[in-house]
């Protein structure tokens, strides 16, 4: 048997992976953008129902509800299931209730088809399609997760004004059918998930670390020569007889629950999720900010919301490759993008000139696409790839509780002091208490040489 150097296998870092990310954009165009859309969608359905925006807001509170509980099954379903299922499942979700929703004629009803099927849809969506991608790439992860969600920004510039024309030439029961079946573009681009096995390429393992992920070996585990054909195999080298676990013990391990007893990941956890409760908050009240506080036309709200837009989907296109470029860590771009909102936040309160908001809107756009692309990518980054579903579940859970409990307490305070620019420094505050939660944990570990900055994931198929 020849003694050449063993043989390992590493992600292509592009490759098929580009498809993949082509496959997830396609479905962020016609899936993940619905939530922008809604007001549009079923604006006029709703107020013939004889609903207010009371009624909207509950349908929208219980999609949000539905996306992030879904983390409470997401980890065992992409633990048991492959991204391709999972997100082909979900776009079923998002697709059915659309076409269902055709068919509601009370409020309950929207809140069934709408707030929990296509909820629930997003939810398997979201990190189906980021594991997918995350699994491809190892230097340039940043650059593909950021071309993936731009089909979100896409979908957010081109699918108002498809509604639009679609209301104006089918009405509601049309258009919503219509939807429901665009929707279905979810399972063309799962189509593309190929499992990254199908396309490793070939490392050779020179440092003798142990970061391989395969090797070619015969049936018996011995060792391939260079000309003979390449046999995946796994060797059981211990046999152990294992307690059968309890039903808990089970749950715990579909979910990773063990992950709550490290303090950073909850510290990771929670950080993501008061920064997305702020900007989710920041986005239901922005143009209400420019309408009734800033008293801005109709015509000059558009116009700060695209330009919002515009440079959101800039930033997803451009920054990633900047940061993958300078070996930027996720987490510290995360936190910095926080930084950099708490003072446009700060600035927009204490402005109200026309140019200066539209330039803050811009601003805005592009730092605020920073926090969303790396909200994944900060878990991945320090969570191991096994473990990654889990994480990522046991995020979505936190964002949940989050946003209908801080959420709702940032609407209270803006009724009660009857201010926008009010609800912008409480946005603030929550910004603040990552930057200081999220500094004094790097700080610590940085002068506290014995504990890393960011545990090394290992690279795990």
């Amino acid at each position: 048997m020849s003694s050449s150097p063993s043989k390992s296998f590493a992600p292509p870092d592009g490759g098929w992976g580009w498809m993949v990310v082509f496959g997830v954009a396609l479905t962020n165009i016609f899936n993940q953008s619905l939530i922008s859309i809604f007001g549009l969608l079923f604006g006029e359905h709703l107020q013939s129902l004889g609903q207010t925006t009371v009624g909207a807001a509950l349908v929208m509170n219980l999609n949000s509800v539905a996306l992030n509980f879904s983390g409470l099954i997401i980890g065992p379903l992409l633990k048991r299931y492959s991204p391709r299922t999972v997100c082909a499942v979900g776009s079923l979700f998002t697709s059915s209730g659309l076409i269902l929703s055709s068919f509601t004629t009370e409020l309950w009803q929207v809140c069934i088809t709408y707030g929990i099927l296509v909820g629930i849809g997003l939810g398997l969506i979201n990190p189906s399609t980021f594991i997918a991608v995350n699994s491809y790439f190892t230097s340039r992860r940043g650059q593909a997760i950021g071309l993936a969600m731009a089909g979100t920004g896409v979908g957010q510039m081109i699918m108002p004004h498809v509604v639009r024309a679609l209301l104006d030439n089918y009405s509601f029961k049309g258009t919503i059918l219509i939807m429901g079946g665009l929707a279905l573009n979810g399972i063309v681009g799962a189509s593309f998930f190929q499992p990254v096995n199908q396309h490793l390429r070939l490392e050779k393992d020179k440092s003798g670390e142990d970061k391989l992920l395969l090797k070619n070996v015969h049936s018996d585990g011995s060792q391939c020569s260079d000309d003979e054909d390449i046999v995946y195999t796994v060797k059981p080298t211990v046999i152990e007889l294992i307690k059968p676990k309890t039903l808990a013990g089970r749950i715990s391990d579909a979910m990773d629950l063990k992950l709550l007893k490290d303090l950073t990941f909850i510290n990771i956890s929670i950080g993501i999720a008061l920064t997305y409760t702020a900007t989710v908050n920041f986005s239901m009240i922005f143009p209400y900010f420019l309408q009734e506080t800033a008293g801005l036309s109709n015509n000059d709200v558009a116009l700060c919301m695209s330009v919002l837009a515009g440079t959101d989907l800039a930033s997803r296109l451009t920054l990633p490759t900047l940061t993958d470029k300078f070996k930027i860590s996720c987490r510290t771009l995360f936190l910095s993008g926080g930084f950099l909102l708490l003072i446009i936040r700060t600035i927009l309160a204490e402005t109200l000139h026309r140019t200066n908001l539209i330039c803050m809107s811009a601003l805005y756009g592009y730092f605020r696409a920073a926090i969303v692309v790396n909200q994944n990518l900060t878990i991945s980054e320090y969570v191991a790839q096994e473990r990654l579903a889990g994480a990522l579940g046991l995020n979505m859970i936190t964002k949940g509780i989050f946003v209908i409990t801080i959420g709702q307490i940032l609407g209270w305070i803006r009724d009660y002091y009857q201010s926008y620019p009010v609800c912008l420094y409480a946005q603030n505050v929550l910004a603040g208490i990552v930057i200081i939660t999220w500094s004094t944990e790097l700080m610590f570990k940085r002068y506290n040489t014995s504990l890393p900055i960011v545990t090394q994931r290992p690279v795990n198929i």
